[in-house]
């Protein structure tokens, strides 16, 4: 199983782990079916009146799209359309409104912006690294930016769509540019996500529902239209996936800032 969900109906706040720690939680089709899955699940549930997402592991809570799924998705040859693996594995893209918190320990890089970008906050432990891959390996970060430059200051969100494998952002600065409200001791950040859940599943459902869709609702405009041009933007950018998957494959390990 890819994906473990466990709920405690006593404080309704449902913990959602992604389980591939040997892959670093790269999501392939398997989990991204069983993602868009789960968060359907919950719009029915009442037991569930808040959820927390992590990764299991503590290496990574998620180094985005697995390559051999990527290379499993056939595209159309239209340079106006593309087939995202990813579009569907995050909770606002299911019409899930119940509150969500992302726990993050380790690497979040890529990929894993679908769903920090769908959380409603996030908290991270000392030990988070935040970082887009994408122009490294010849890739357009679309989807990821704009999800991204929701959550934090212009510059910052650019900086690491364009600074690829070079550069990490820590969690304390992840912190001091807004990315992640709360930063704790290693191990501790999905303690105290669950704390936060429990408070806010405490509170009366519709009054919670209401507000998570209020505060999406400010943005949501601006969103739908960026995320209009993203399959363009990445149809006419990336290189052919023989240059992608050669670039993948010199990969240094390390060389990275840390910022």
């Amino acid at each position: 199983m890819t994906v473990r969900l466990t709920t405690d109906e006593d404080t309704g706040v449902a913990l959602l782990t992604l389980d591939r720690p040997e892959k670093l939680n790269a999501i392939d089709a398997d989990m991204a079916q069983r993602l868009g899955a789960v968060w359907r699940e919950m719009r029915f549930d009442d037991t569930v009146r808040a959820v927390v997402v992590t990764g299991a592991g503590g290496r990574a809570f998620c180094t985005g799209l697995d390559r051999d799924t990527a290379a499993g998705v056939p595209q159309p040859t239209s340079p106006y359309s593309i087939d995202d693996p990813l579009i569907a594995v995050g909770p606002k893209a299911n019409d899930l409104w119940k509150p969500v918190i992302a726990a993050v320990a380790g690497m979040a890089c890529g990929g894993a912006f679908y769903l920090l970008g769908e959380a409603d906050f996030v908290i991270a432990d000392s030990t988070a690294a935040f970082f887009d891959p994408h122009t490294t390996y010849g890739m357009v970060s679309a989807f990821e930016s704009i999800l991204m430059a929701q959550r934090m200051p212009f510059g910052e969100a650019t900086r690491m769509a364009l600074m690829g494998t070079a550069e990490r952002m820590s969690a304390r600065r992840a912190y001091e540019v807004g990315l992640v409200s709360e930063v704790t001791e290693p191990g501790g950040a999905v303690a105290a996500a669950v704390r936060c859940a429990e408070v806010v599943a405490g509170y009366p459902t519709e009054a919670v529902q209401g507000t998570v869709r209020a505060c999406w609702a400010a943005r949501e405009a601006a969103r739908t239209h960026a995320l209009a041009y993203a399959p363009h933007l990445i149809s006419l950018g990336n290189l052919p996936a023989d240059r992608q998957s050669g670039l993948f494959a010199g990969r240094r390990p390390g060389g990275f800032r840390v910022r």
